[in-house]
């Protein structure tokens, strides 16, 4: 993996994704309908061995894994943030998933998402952020617009979630030039 480093912001720290992290609480979160209700994972069964090559698929490039470990209620380990590093064009596109669902509405994904844009924009020397989401998924947009990422795009009818068909909202965040 590329040398994530550790982030720390008020409440939380983000850590380089490790073995001790991969955990059955963790596959019980992919395995929650109400955690990867907006997420392509809902159509995937994970393992623990799964998870292990999920985590392994960052070995050998530029990309970031970070657990998000909650520090002030001792929550510990209440979801991942990664981000799919494209080096040679500076730009980088990041996902981020809270499983604990006692971390919930508590604005710790904010904290989280905003300390790897400041990384990846900042020291990470990224041009460019970008994200997506299901146009459904209120908490995500919320997240988008509060850390001033912009829509650059929107995929019509893209996802079937459930019994209808759902647009995909594509975001982007600069550097400062």
């Amino acid at each position: 993996m590329a040398e994530a480093p550790t982030l720390e912001t008020p409440r939380l720290t983000l850590a380089p994704f490790s073995d001790e992290h991969l955990t059955e609480r963790y596959v019980g979160w992919l395995q929650d309908p109400d955690v990867v209700r907006y997420s392509e994972q809902r159509h995937r069964t994970h393992t623990l061995e799964s998870c292990r090559q999920f985590a392994a698929s960052f070995a050998d490039g530029p990309s970031h894994l970070w657990a998000i470990i909650e520090n002030k209620q001792g929550l510990g380990h209440i979801g991942n943030i990664n981000s799919d590093v494209d080096a040679a064009n500076r730009t980088a596109d990041v996902a981020v998933m809270i499983g604990e669902k006692q971390a919930w509405g508590q604005g710790l994904g904010f904290e989280a998402w905003n300390a790897v844009l400041d990384y990846l924009l900042g020291p990470g020397a990224m041009r460019k952020v970008t994200a997506g989401t299901m146009a459904e998924n209120k908490g995500m947009l919320a997240i988008f617009e509060k850390s001033g990422m912009t829509e650059e795009g929107r995929r019509k009818k893209q996802f079937q979630l459930l019994d209808r068909e759902v647009d995909a909202i594509l975001v982007a965040r600069f550097a400062e030039t």
